[in-house]
Protein backbone atom coordinates (compact mmCIF):
# COMPACT_ATOMS: atom_id res chain seq x y z
CA UNK A 1 0.00 0.00 0.00
CA UNK A 2 1.62 3.72 -1.16
CA UNK A 3 2.17 5.82 1.58
CA UNK A 4 -1.07 8.46 1.91
CA UNK A 5 0.49 11.73 0.55
CA UNK A 6 -0.04 15.07 1.77
CA UNK A 7 0.73 18.06 0.39
CA UNK A 8 2.49 21.05 2.13
CA UNK A 9 3.19 24.68 1.99
CA UNK A 10 6.10 27.52 2.85
CA UNK A 11 6.69 30.49 1.77
CA UNK A 12 10.09 33.04 1.74
CA UNK A 13 7.70 36.26 1.07
CA UNK A 14 7.74 35.99 -2.56
CA UNK A 15 7.78 32.63 -3.52
CA UNK A 16 5.31 29.86 -2.63
CA UNK A 17 6.59 26.49 -2.22
CA UNK A 18 4.40 23.27 -2.09
CA UNK A 19 5.39 19.77 -2.28
CA UNK A 20 3.51 16.50 -1.63
CA UNK A 21 4.70 13.71 0.38
CA UNK A 22 3.86 11.50 3.39
CA UNK A 23 5.24 13.40 6.12
CA UNK A 24 6.50 16.99 7.26
CA UNK A 25 9.96 15.93 8.31
CA UNK A 26 10.21 14.48 4.17
CA UNK A 27 8.55 18.04 3.46
CA UNK A 28 11.65 20.07 5.08
CA UNK A 29 14.10 17.96 3.39
CA UNK A 30 12.63 18.18 -0.08
CA UNK A 31 12.77 22.30 0.65
CA UNK A 32 16.52 21.72 1.83
CA UNK A 33 15.76 23.10 5.19
CA UNK A 34 16.64 22.22 8.38
CA UNK A 35 14.82 24.22 11.21
CA UNK A 36 11.70 23.20 11.45
CA UNK A 37 9.31 25.98 9.29
CA UNK A 38 6.23 23.72 10.50
CA UNK A 39 6.94 24.67 14.76
CA UNK A 40 7.39 28.58 13.87
CA UNK A 41 4.52 28.71 11.77
CA UNK A 42 6.17 28.69 8.26
CA UNK A 43 4.94 26.23 6.84
CA UNK A 44 1.50 24.09 6.98
CA UNK A 45 -0.47 21.13 5.24
CA UNK A 46 -2.67 22.69 2.74
CA UNK A 47 -6.46 21.09 1.75
CA UNK A 48 -6.51 23.56 -1.40
CA UNK A 49 -8.23 21.80 -4.53
CA UNK A 50 -5.33 23.13 -7.17
CA UNK A 51 -2.59 22.60 -5.21
CA UNK A 52 -3.31 19.56 -3.48
CA UNK A 53 -4.04 18.19 -7.22
CA UNK A 54 -0.77 19.78 -8.89
CA UNK A 55 1.50 18.84 -6.18
CA UNK A 56 0.08 14.88 -6.23
CA UNK A 57 0.84 15.02 -9.98
CA UNK A 58 3.97 15.49 -9.48
CA UNK A 59 5.19 13.62 -5.60
CA UNK A 60 8.28 14.99 -4.17
CA UNK A 61 8.70 17.54 -6.48
CA UNK A 62 8.54 21.12 -5.37
CA UNK A 63 6.75 23.33 -6.88
CA UNK A 64 6.70 26.92 -6.89
CA UNK A 65 4.45 29.88 -7.79
CA UNK A 66 4.50 33.97 -6.82
CA UNK A 67 3.26 34.45 -3.11
CA UNK A 68 -0.13 35.17 -3.08
CA UNK A 69 -1.52 34.63 -6.24
CA UNK A 70 -3.27 31.94 -7.76
CA UNK A 71 -0.70 31.13 -10.84
CA UNK A 72 0.07 27.71 -11.99
CA UNK A 73 2.39 25.94 -10.43
CA UNK A 74 6.11 25.38 -11.92
CA UNK A 75 8.55 22.81 -10.97
CA UNK A 76 11.47 24.30 -8.46
CA UNK A 77 14.67 24.28 -9.60
CA UNK A 78 16.64 21.70 -8.11
CA UNK A 79 18.25 22.87 -4.60
CA UNK A 80 21.82 22.06 -3.97
CA UNK A 81 22.36 19.53 -1.33
CA UNK A 82 23.50 20.68 1.89
CA UNK A 83 27.20 21.12 2.53
CA UNK A 84 29.00 18.00 3.96
CA UNK A 85 28.97 18.11 7.78
CA UNK A 86 32.77 17.58 6.85
CA UNK A 87 35.20 20.19 8.44
CA UNK A 88 36.31 22.79 5.61
CA UNK A 89 39.81 23.24 3.80
CA UNK A 90 40.53 26.26 6.04
CA UNK A 91 40.11 24.79 9.26
CA UNK A 92 41.97 21.70 8.33
CA UNK A 93 44.88 23.94 7.22
CA UNK A 94 44.28 25.72 10.83
CA UNK A 95 44.34 22.58 13.28
CA UNK A 96 47.55 21.04 10.99
CA UNK A 97 49.13 24.90 11.83
CA UNK A 98 48.65 24.63 15.88
CA UNK A 99 49.22 20.80 15.85
CA UNK A 100 52.56 22.04 14.34
CA UNK A 101 53.41 24.98 17.05
CA UNK A 102 52.25 22.44 19.83
CA UNK A 103 54.53 19.62 18.47
CA UNK A 104 57.45 22.67 18.64
CA UNK A 105 56.53 23.92 21.93
CA UNK A 106 56.85 20.74 23.06
CA UNK A 107 59.99 19.94 21.73
CA UNK A 108 61.44 23.52 22.55
CA UNK A 109 60.01 22.37 26.62
CA UNK A 110 61.62 19.20 26.29
CA UNK A 111 65.30 20.44 25.20
CA UNK A 112 65.28 22.70 28.13
CA UNK A 113 63.62 20.42 30.28
CA UNK A 114 67.16 18.25 29.58
CA UNK A 115 68.98 21.27 29.64
CA UNK A 116 68.11 21.87 32.98
CA UNK A 117 68.69 18.27 33.96
CA UNK A 118 72.56 18.73 32.61
CA UNK A 119 72.86 21.71 34.92
CA UNK A 120 71.38 20.23 37.91
CA UNK A 121 73.37 17.30 37.16
CA UNK A 122 76.88 19.34 36.95
CA UNK A 123 75.58 21.60 39.96
CA UNK A 124 74.93 18.39 42.15
CA UNK A 125 78.47 17.47 41.49
CA UNK A 126 80.39 20.98 42.05
CA UNK A 127 78.82 20.54 45.58
CA UNK A 128 79.53 17.67 45.97
CA UNK A 129 83.49 18.22 45.14
CA UNK A 130 82.95 21.99 47.42
CA UNK A 131 81.56 19.51 49.88
CA UNK A 132 84.56 17.25 50.21
CA UNK A 133 86.93 20.50 49.81
CA UNK A 134 85.39 22.12 53.01
CA UNK A 135 85.18 19.00 54.88
CA UNK A 136 89.16 18.18 53.96
CA UNK A 137 89.71 21.75 54.73
CA UNK A 138 87.50 21.60 58.07
CA UNK A 139 89.35 18.73 59.13
CA UNK A 140 93.07 20.68 58.52
CA UNK A 141 91.61 23.58 60.59
CA UNK A 142 90.28 21.59 63.33
CA UNK A 143 93.46 19.68 63.72
CA UNK A 144 95.52 22.91 63.57
CA UNK A 145 92.85 24.25 66.47
CA UNK A 146 93.42 21.31 68.71
CA UNK A 147 97.20 22.07 68.02
CA UNK A 148 96.85 25.28 68.72
CA UNK A 149 94.94 24.84 72.17
CA UNK A 150 98.00 22.06 73.50
CA UNK A 151 100.10 24.70 72.80
CA UNK A 152 98.20 27.35 74.65
CA UNK A 153 98.13 24.40 77.60
CA UNK A 154 102.00 23.87 77.71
Amino acid sequence: MAPRLKVFVTSDGLTDYVVAVSSRPKALAAWGVRQDLFKEGQAHETDDPALVEAARARPGEVLRRPAGSRAALAQARVARPAKPAGPSKAALKKVEALERRLRSLEAGLSEALAHFDRERTALHARETRERERADVERAKLEAELVKAREALRN
